[in-house]
């Protein structure tokens, strides 16, 4: 016999599509979300506790508890709701389209760095506008003579970039406001004693060698658009599209 542990888990979203039994209060999911991403925009995850969110609503400390049933849900409403902002143009072909869709997930994510901070479980989070993006995406894809696989494989070889480069972009903006550096030039300055005894070995010289002559290390948005042209010139010449 079936028991209520053999039942699949109910998602946050199945709950919050269900009609409420009573009107509408002052409190709403959309509000839990947009409250929580501010704090966390302003003071990262850590900041980001049921005690405190009932605070910044104004509301008894288990109001929340209405429509969440802790932080892990708390943040599924965080990403939901910042994903809001990424919308990918209509009528572009793919290349356009996984170039718009790389570009505005950057943005998105250097606007909440703790996008990057998020655990496994929260990052693989399936909100609906994050569906919604991935939708788009696969949607361009969609009529080039690719199978299911190959489709995904683009997109997720695109979204790999995207989060790679963030995860270190995201880290060196969070290790200068920590710490209080203005730039990266200052950053190089800190890192100066340790970087000097490396090169000092003779053991790397082609490092040495972009260290002396690179005229770009604080270019992030050239950084980043230059390595995502070579990712979709690798998938174009590989699939033949």
């Amino acid at each position: 016999m079936a028991t209520e542990e053999d039942k699949p888990r109910e998602s946050l979203w199945e709950r919050l599509e269900r009609p409420s039994p009573t009107p509408r209060q002052t409190l709403s999911p959309q509000r839990i979300a947009a409250a929580a991403a501010a704090v966390a925009d302003a003071e990262g995850l850590e900041a980001i506790t049921m005690r405190r969110l009932a605070s910044e609503l104004g509301v008894a400390p288990m109001a929340p508890y209405r429509y969440v049933a802790g932080k892990d849900d708390v943040l599924e409403l965080m990403v939901d709701h910042v994903y809001a902002d990424l919308r990918l143009p209509d009528g572009l072909g793919w290349r356009e389209t996984m170039r718009a869709l790389a570009l505005g997930t950057r943005d998105l994510m250097l606007r909440h760095l703790w996008l990057a901070q998020l655990s496994p479980q929260a990052r693989l989070s399936l909100t609906p506008n994050r569906m919604a993006v991935a939708e788009q995406a696969l949607s361009a894809l969609d009529g080039l003579g690719l199978d299911a696989d190959a489709m995904m494989s683009v997109f997720r070889a695109v979204d790999a970039y995207v989060a790679g480069a963030l995860n270190y972009e995201s880290a060196v903006l969070n290790l200068l406001r920590e710490h209080g550096w203005s730039d990266g030039g200052e950053l190089r300055s800190e890192l100066a004693p340790q970087m000097i005894w490396h090169m000092r070995t003779g053991r790397y010289p082609t490092f040495q060698r972009y260290l002396r002559t690179a005229t770009r290390k604080d270019d992030t948005q050239w950084q980043f658009e230059s390595g995502l042209t070579y990712v979709l010139d690798g998938i174009a010449a590989e699939l033949g599209i």
